[in-house]
């Protein structure tokens, strides 16, 4: 019995030192859990969320979290450091910037397609006949050469940096019209385009699929290699934002991001990549 006792003695000491020798290979290494807060566009979330998988399976010990909300957001995140990185899909204003200590890196940048119904049978507009048709000076599809039918303006919430862009670029800072029904994401866009006969929208290149049309703009039509040569004017930057400058993980997974590898990933999900 002493006998049987002290082996159960001498087993448990032997995995107690395998243990140790195993806990300190891990620090001797370094590999102390880190965790990020990403927060803001919801036309960065995807892909956002797609190079932190891809950076979280290359270190184990690393920790990603995302979330949406819009690029407002993002900058409220940011400077109050409720998140370690912001999202903007946008530029930041200069209201933004005054007595910040805000660092941008801009990661790719993104077409904004115009869409409609694929029954829509107009396939081009000029930008000044969307401001027109967005300000409710157009109402009906057949003022531009296609069907006796309404005109639904479908747009984004308040707090997107599309809608901002859009509003900005197309729409030269003026309001749309009341009557354009706001949403808070692409993909929510995207699905009440494809539902709507008589609907126009805005999206994110990446969310133009076969349920939507895109519109060509002055003969131009809404590709990313029409966005990198430059004649696709709708375009804008997408951005990471911190307060200061990063550090640890931020600061890798930001490298990661405009690394090869990370751009790849920025082509690869419809965006226009800023590194080669």
């Amino acid at each position: 019995m002493k006998r049987k006792t002290m082996s159960i003695v001498g087993a448990a000491a032997l995995l107690f030192a395998v243990f140790l020798v195993f806990a300190s290979g891990c620090v001797s290494q370094g590999e102390e859990p880190e965790t990020i807060t990403l927060a803001g566009s919801t036309t960065v979330l995807p892909v956002a969320q797609i190079v932190a998988d891809v950076y979280m399976d290359e270190h184990t010990t690393a920790d990603i979290q995302i979330s949406g909300g819009g690029s407002g957001v993002g900058v409220t995140a940011a400077k109050e450091g409720t998140a370690d990185i912001g999202m903007l899909s946008r530029d930041l204003k200069s209201s933004e910037k005054e007595g910040s200590s805000l660092k941008e890196y801009v990661i790719g940048r993104d077409g904004i397609a115009v869409i409609a119904h694929p029954s829509n049978t107009v396939s081009d507009l000029t930008t000044a006949q969307i401001k027109d048709i967005y300000q409710g000076k157009i109402t009906n599809w057949k003022e531009v050469g296609g069907k006796d039918l309404s005109i639904v303006l479908i747009g984004r919430d308040s707090a997107s940096g599309t809608r901002e862009f859009f509003t900005e670029f197309v729409l030269k800072k003026e309001d749309a019209a009341k009557t354009m029904q706001e949403y808070s994401s692409n993909g929510a866009v995207q699905k009440a385009v494809a539902q709507t006969p008589g609907a126009i929208g805005y999206v994110s290149l990446e969310y133009v699929d076969p349920t939507v049309k895109a519109f060509s703009i002055s003969g131009v039509q809404a590709t990313v290699d029409n966005v990198i040569n430059g004649s696709y004017t709708i375009n804008r930057p997408l951005l990471m934002i911190t307060n200061g400058e990063p550090d640890g993980l931020a600061k890798k997974f930001l490298s990661f991001i405009l690394s090869p590898e990370g751009q790849k990933i920025i082509a690869d999900n419809g965006f226009v990549p800023v590194t080669v």
